[in-house]
């Protein structure tokens, strides 16, 4: 059975990707001022386990106000850097390419943590410990009602800012990333700026289309020229704002056509996020969600393209299964991203000794039963391939 597309090796730029698994940046509001620690290097530690291609490390802001919470990572500052050599020199040890996003909230700065509410800072929170400062945006516009309102960022602060993202991704180097991301998604500053429901400024930054990619093209350019170009550099987008009056598909294709001419290499689709403190709320989410934006994105831009949130593993371990002819059960819904799944076969015990190095065992309540873990904790995804695989060839003998 011929390996899938996903669990071969990539070549971006002079970085050899072993397979196509991208582990998205997930912000887990955990730093104290900017500075990762034993919690990072083991929250990204057990994805090295699980054999992705590529980590990416949360979005990691620029500044010390471009943070979306007090609990946010940075690389504003040198003394950032080693705590996240010692999580890249564990990626590498293992064969993964290690990867940074570079972020900055803009208006949605200086916000609660997600167990605190996710909402704007309140008294109690700020008693409790948390740190209060000023946002920033292309407009003076905040997010909502009751949120802060941003200071509007001047041309000369813009210029300023430019700076401080490539002072960043001149720290995220020698912190030893290969991989950089710029954050452009989710309501944060750049998006702020290409969208038409958040950037309304009279100036050369603002209004229409052209306006509204000025600085994020000015940004993506100096961050390309500053990156060594032998390692890749992809941008993430919320390819539609969710709004009919906001971000529509066809500037997300017009956008990525011009970062291809500047040098980037790939777009990552995500959705939504402007308004509002979720992500996505805006946008209808299920399996492969945000593949056809990546697909369109690709044939009429002729970029790279990464789906983020392609699909959960459960569901992928399910098709395999399916596509081997096995009769499969889960021991979880489909949309966990755990779990396991649960193949019958008459002769599991026999079986069981060749399949033990992919993780199979025989179900302890079933004999009947082989179980492959779903855990990204515990299970590397190419070995649900192989040991489904490997049970498929036995079947046909």
């Amino acid at each position: 059975m011929t390996r899938p597309l996903l669990f071969t090796a990539l070549r971006a730029r002079g970085i050899e990707l072993p397979n196509r698994i991208m582990i998205s940046p997930m912000a887990t509001y955990s730093a104290l001022e900017g500075v990762a620690n034993d919690f990072h290097f083991a929250h990204h530690g057990r994805f090295v386990l699980g054999g992705a291609g590529t980590i990416l490390v949360e979005a990691t802001a620029v500044t010390r106000e471009g943070r979306i919470t007090n609990g946010d990572t940075g690389l504003w500052d040198d003394g950032q850097i080693a705590p996240f050599r010692r999580i890249t020199d564990f990626m590498r040890a293992h064969g993964v390419v290690p990867g940074i996003q570079l972020a900055h909230a803009g208006r949605k700065g200086a916000m609660q943590r997600p167990w605190d509410g996710n909402g704007p800072l309140t008294p109690e929170n700020i008693a409790a410990g948390e740190q209060l400062w000023q946002p920033v945006g292309p407009t003076a516009e905040p997010l909502d009602q009751g949120w802060l309102t941003p200071r509007q960022l001047t041309v000369a602060d813009l210029a300023k800012l430019k700076d401080d993202w490539v002072a960043a991704a001149g720290r995220a180097l020698k912190a030893g990333f290969d991989w950089l991301e710029i954050h452009n998604a989710h309501g944060y500053l750049i998006h702020q700026f290409l969208s038409p429901l958040s950037n309304t400024r009279s100036d050369g930054y603002g209004g229409d289309f052209e306006g509204r990619v000025r600085f994020p093209l000015e940004l993506a350019t100096a961050l390309r020229e500053t990156w060594p170009t032998d390692r890749p550099v992809s941008l993430r987008i919320s390819a539609v704002d969710g709004d009919a009056l906001g971000w529509q598909m066809a500037d997300s294709v017009e956008y990525a056509r011009r970062l291809k001419r500047i040098g980037i290499d790939f777009i990552c689709t995500s959705s939504g996020g402007l308004r509002g403190s979720a992500t996505n709320a805006r946008v209808r989410r299920d399996y492969g969600y945000h593949v056809p934006y990546a697909a369109e994105i690709r044939r009429e831009a002729g970029i790279g393209t990464i789906a983020a949130k392609a699909r959960m593993l459960a569901d992928f371990a399910i098709d395999l299964t399916e596509e081997f002819g096995l009769t499969c059960s889960t021991a979880r819904p489909p949309a966990s991203s755990g779990g396991h799944i649960s193949v019958i076969h008459p002769d599991a015990a026999t079986l069981q000794p060749r399949l033990a190095a992919h993780g199979v065992i025989v179900d302890k309540r079933d004999p009947d039963v082989l179980r492959f873990g779903l855990s990204p904790l515990t299970t590397r995804f190419v070995d649900v391939f192989d040991a489904v695989s490997v049970l498929a060839g036995m079947l046909d003998t």
